[in-house]
């Protein structure tokens, strides 16, 4: 039994029962590690297939492809949710857990929120503008200065991958967030 927090090692429970905040724990981190990792996800797939495919064809097939993600993106509510819902339960969790005591696991998610919210600011900063630049173009057929296209994919491509890197530490640091809340640590 581990007084400082009242967690039977051996067999994972915390006194007779799991107390609220135990379970608004675990909850918040795991839903954080899913949403995180749709993200990761989503980022690394442009990286290794969406934009290295689209920059082998021509440009007006890159410009109507990216229009149409962006379009779909931008109208997804799914998406949205999760986009905004992994930065708020992951701050939520780092919350819950410094309340409970766990500091080290409170650091963990902390990390992984800021990491994450670099994200965001990133995509507001620089890939949203970016994708409006490219939706003012209009009709790709109808392009003749493919000016706004290369610069679209040079630090569009760029800030992605960034964002990938960012989403994948998240994604670490939740995990270790996970495994020491899991052990009842305050590490």
């Amino acid at each position: 039994m581990n007084p400082e927090h009242g967690t039977n090692l051996a067999h994972g429970t915390h006194g007779t029962a799991r107390t609220g905040g135990d379970r608004a724990a675990t909850l918040l981190l795991g839903v954080s590690t899913v949403l995180i990792g749709l993200m990761a996800g989503l980022f690394f797939a442009f990286d290794v297939s969406v934009m290295p495919g689209l920059a082998a064809g021509d440009e007006r097939t890159y410009v109507t492809a990216m229009q149409s993600f962006n379009a779909a993106i931008d109208g997804n509510g799914l998406f949205g949710s999760v986009f905004v819902l992994a930065l708020l339960t992951t701050a939520a969790a780092a919350v819950v857990e410094y309340r409970r005591g766990r500091r080290g696991t409170a650091v963990w998610a902390a990390a992984a929120a800021v990491a994450y919210l670099v994200v965001l600011v990133i995509t507001f900063a620089v890939n949203i503008p970016l994708n409006n630049e490219l939706a003012a173009v209009g009709d790709a057929a109808k392009l003749t200065d493919f000016s706004v296209v290369e610069k679209f994919k040079g630090t569009w491509v760029t800030t992605n991958i960034l964002r990938t890197l960012l989403c994948t530490a998240a994604l670490t640091a939740l995990v270790r967030a996970l495994l020491l809340h899991g052990r009842g640590t305050a590490r």
